[in-house]
């Protein structure tokens, strides 16, 4: 006899989203969508017993950088395992359209610096068969994913597109410049853009160490590019505000754009070591220009911003030390443990005071800043816990604690650099910041920043740490967390047909064990083209992800469904 349902979940306790008490009860899938939430519903041609599971909307992701990994992979991990049902790509100004192909390898320099992904797996992995935005639209449509994406206009890959070199050496946009990128965004909004993205980010350099082709446009070039936007009637400015005067001035102009060009904004909001307080002078601004009929969203982040040292990783502890830069850095991976493991090795290691002139000195000399990761992994360590303390505690280097770290489990251990938004040493401010209205969480950057960070973890560590673990502070109710990684996202970019458990919505689900749910620390995996490497954190309790109606990871491993799609935005409701 033929089942009422496509799918039944039982008995859950579920978080619809909508931020409200759990409850419990069953929800049933039929047709890609949600038919009914209650009791004692219809059969399901699939069953999942979920009592004492939790059951929450798929996880809507606002700040991933898949745009290379989705022209050569089908599944968008590490995101995808994490219980992310839709992610938005396309951020922070950088991209690989639109591109001639005389600029392709200026643009491989962009993303290379900027997200950390080698040149040797993008020039494996990209096929290069687009030129304009809606070129690459149609590639990458061509395939099923394990996700539904959209993707953002961005900045600097337009820039060389119309500028050439005079773009990358960070010349004003004159008249014509200003007319043709208008033009281009109109029309990428048309073909199915769901914005724009720009950067101001201080760290963002492309491989040759210049600033990327967009840090420095001017206001009035960003005004009319927003205006194409208003043009086609459609798209959200993004942007990553991380500036050289850290000022409230840096985010009231993008205020200003977004306001003349009638569209909605969302931006990057961290509290920096230089200016720990100046998100409470932001959201005073941004609260202010809401309640006057503006749309602007802080996007956060509920843990430390900065890297993963080790000596499998992009960037070690050591990597400003002459010795190991020219006696261990280049050895096989085996071969430098083996080496760094005899006395007189370590010796001659840890006596190497390094070379301030260095890159990468400052980083991997704030001590103060530098924590030993531990199992299970703790994002928010107590000051005791960094190497400066550490070593002060047992009076020895700060490099002797950092070597023992690396060196543990058979030198896949790690140093968490906790370069930004952990200023104080404790996420007091995190917490203040996901209570608030018009915040997001987000910055998980799944699909870069592949040899030195894994955030894309982050929907794990929010229902984890911030409403069953922490310990140095308030914890949110978990009804309140779901809302945040699932309604409040959508709402960003219009997704308004999922984010909630309601009949009628679509069918994106997880079913989590959440009792049991844990979080492995970084590992490193070589599963990119050519080889490459990249860190992930691999979770234990994602019973189900669902969707569209499919079941696309079942115990934390996936299926063969693939009913990801392309989001165009012309699929969404006027905004």
């Amino acid at each position: 006899m033929p089942k009422e349902f496509d799918i039944v979940i039982r008995s859950g306790t579920i978080a619809d989203g909508t931020g409200s008490g759990l409850y419990e009860g069953d929800v049933a899938v039929k047709d890609g969508k949600i038919a009914a939430i209650g009791e004692f519903l219809g059969g399901g041609a699939e069953e999942i017993d979920a009592k004492g599971k939790l059951v929450t909307p798929g996880f809507v992701d606002v700040h991933t950088h898949y745009d290379g990994q989705i022209t050569w992979s089908q599944r968008l991990t590490p995101s995808s395992s994490h219980g992310v049902t839709t992610g938005i790509m396309g951020n922070c100004g950088v991209g690989f359209a639109p591109c001639k192909p005389e600029d392709r390898e200026e643009i491989l320099k962009l993303f290379e610096g900027v997200e950390d992904i080698p040149g040797d797996v993008l020039t494996a992995g990209l096929p290069w068969n687009w030129e304009t935005f809606p070129d690459f639209l149609d590639s990458i449509e061509s395939k099923p994913r394990d996700m539904d994406y959209a993707v953002l206009l961005p900045h600097s890959p337009m820039r060389v597109y119309v500028m050439g070199q005079r773009a990358i050496d960070l010349e004003p946009a004159n008249e014509d410049d200003r007319i043709k990128m208008r033009a281009i965004t109109k029309a990428a909004m048309e073909a199915g853009a769901i914005g724009f993205s720009t950067s101001r980010d201080v760290f963002h350099y492309t491989k040759d160490k210049r600033w990327v082709p967009c840090f420095k446009s001017e206001e009035e070039e960003l005004r009319e590019i927003a205006m194409g936007m208003n043009d086609a009637g459609r798209g959200v400015l993004q942007a990553v505000l991380i500036t050289e005067n850290q000022c409230l001035e840096d985010f009231e102009e993008f205020h200003r754009i977004a306001r003349a060009a009638d569209r909605p904004l969302t931006y990057t909001l961290l509290s920096t070591n230089e200016a720990p307080d100046l998100w409470r002078d932001v959201m005073a601004s941004i609260d202010r220009d809401n309640a006057n009929g503006q749309t602007i969203t802080a996007q956060i982040f509920n843990r430390p911003v900065g890297a993963m040292l080790g000596l499998d990783s992009s960037l070690c502890p050591f990597s400003a030390l002459p010795f190991y830069v020219d006696k261990l850095a280049s050895l096989p991976f085996e071969v430098r443990v083996a080496e760094m493991q005899k006395p007189e090795v370590k010796a001659a290691l840890l006596a190497d005071k390094g070379q301030p002139s260095l890159p990468l000195y400052e980083a991997t000399h704030r001590f103060e800043h530098l924590y030993p990761m531990s199992d299970p992994v703790d994002y928010e360590p107590l000051p005791s816990q960094n190497v400066a303390s550490l070593a002060a505690a047992r009076g020895v280097s700060p490099y002797e604690i950092m070597y023992e770290a690396v060196m543990a489990n058979g030198g896949r251990g790690k140093v968490m650099l906790a370069a930004i938004n952990y200023s104080r040493q404790n996420l007091d401010h995190a917490f203040e910041l996901m209570n608030r209205p018009n915040t997001v969480l987000s910055l998980g950057d799944g699909g870069a920043h592949c040899g030195q960070i894994c955030d894309a973890s982050f929907p794990t560590t929010t229902l984890m740490h911030w409403a069953r673990d922490r310990k140095r502070g308030p914890r949110i109710p978990l009804e309140q967390v779901v809302k945040k990684l699932t309604r409040d996202t959508a709402q960003v970019y219009g997704f308004h047909d999922r984010g909630l458990l309601k009949a009628g919505f679509k069918a994106d689900l997880n079913v989590i064990d959440y009792d049991n749910l844990t979080l492995s620390p970084p590992i490193v995996v070589n599963d990119l083209p050519a080889g490459g490497a990249r860190l992930i954190q691999p979770p234990r309790g994602y019973d189900a992800t669902i969707l569209t109606g499919q079941i696309t990871q079942r115990f934390d491993m996936p299926t063969d469904a693939l009913p990801g799609q392309l989001i165009r935005s012309a699929q969404l409701a006027a905004r």
